[in-house]
């Protein structure tokens, strides 16, 4: 999530179910053994003796929440970048200047991309949207 403290735009991360764990499995016997065994398990959801498969619109609003939300669905959606790539930089002090990529961080949504300024390579940290990819 993206939220706003002190003026200032910071991304955090949000946990949507603390405490759960989601099993994708076909429940037979053996697996039910398994996972009822695992120690820290101490219950299920559902009304019976068994767990309760969730439904796939359960599933997915799980799955996606937060996302399809404001600023942070934007920036989730932006293209996918590859260490040695080449980009433009689109905004910024160094727009205009081209880079390769060094290192990629998609949790955060930041490239670390090498710079030629003054005939040096300089590493510099920058966003997703202050970059494009060069065709």
């Amino acid at each position: 999530m993206i939220e706003t403290k002190d003026g200032q735009k910071v991304q955090t991360e949000k946990r949507v179910l603390p405490g759960y764990v989601l099993v994708n499995m076909n429940l037979d016997d053996e697996a039910w053994a398994l996972v009822k065994n695992t120690p820290g398990v101490t219950g299920f959801v559902g009304s019976g003796s068994k767990p309760v498969p969730l439904s796939e619109g359960e599933i997915e609003r799980i799955l996606h929440t937060g996302k399809g939300q404001g600023e942070g669905a934007r920036a989730r959606a932006q293209v996918e970048f590859s260490l040695g790539e080449s980009v433009k930089i689109t905004s910024g002090h160094l727009a205009d200047f081209d880079g390769e990529i060094v290192d990629v961080n998609p949790d955060q949504q930041k490239l670390k991309v090498l710079v030629n300024i003054f005939e040096r390579q300089v590493p510099v940290e920058l966003s997703f949207e202050m970059v494009k990819k060069i065709e």
